[in-house]
């Protein structure tokens, strides 16, 4: 079994540039879906809006889908995909902070990137937000260490963990997504607003 892009033969500029360009496809994919758009992006907490919702769980299962398939046909190794360590504690208070923001500000890290990259204002100041937040984080990590590396579980995964195979892992993402884009539709009828779109 080997990967579809063998690693050790891309150089370092090249996978710079892969990188690069699969980023441009990525701020072009969240700009034609709305979320350079902060009022769209809030929309998700107050039910009236739920691209958010549908656009990423949709991306979520063609990759997990995407893996799988390319796995069985021997075409990637996944062993070489990695897998991001789990912190328990740094996931969940750093989810509550990254959910508040969220909230307030309108935007996640990546949304906020491409909102700036084409102008808007709110957007750059989120983004300026994030950057002093990131920067004295860095500056006082010391004091924040021993929280932030508390309950490590290492490069676990969710099927493992639940002790179920990864296809069927999948198939139950993709019941829980066919629920939640109904409850979405639901919610959209029930707390429609008008011109949510509507920039000032």
């Amino acid at each position: 079994m080997a990967p579809i892009i063998p690693i050790y033969e891309i150089s370092q500029e090249l996978n710079f540039l892969i990188a690069f360009i699969i980023g441009i496809g990525f701020g072009f994919a969240l700009e034609q879906a709305g979320f350079s758009s902060s009022r769209k992006l809030a929309g998700m907490f107050y039910g009236y809006d739920t691209t958010v919702l549908k656009v990423f769980f949709t991306a979520a299962i063609v990759a997990m889908l995407g893996l799988l398939f390319l796995n069985h046909w021997e075409l990637i190794d996944m062993s070489i995909i990695y897998v991001n360590e789990y912190y328990i504690n740094s996931a969940i208070i750093g989810g509550v902070i990254m959910g508040v923001g969220f909230i307030i500000g309108g935007f996640c890290p990546g949304t906020s990137v491409c909102a700036a990259a084409i102008g808007k204002l709110d957007a750059m100041a989120y983004l300026g937000g994030a950057l002093i937040g990131i920067f004295l984080f860095g500056e006082t990590y010391p004091l924040w260490k021993d929280i932030y590396m508390k309950n490590y579980l290492g490069g676990i995964k969710l099927s493992t963990t639940l002790g179920i195979s990864d296809g069927l892992l999948i198939f139950l993402i993709i019941a829980a997504a066919t629920l939640m884009f109904w409850v979405g539709e639901w919610a959209e009828k029930k707390f429609r607003r008008s011109d949510i779109s509507k920039e000032l």
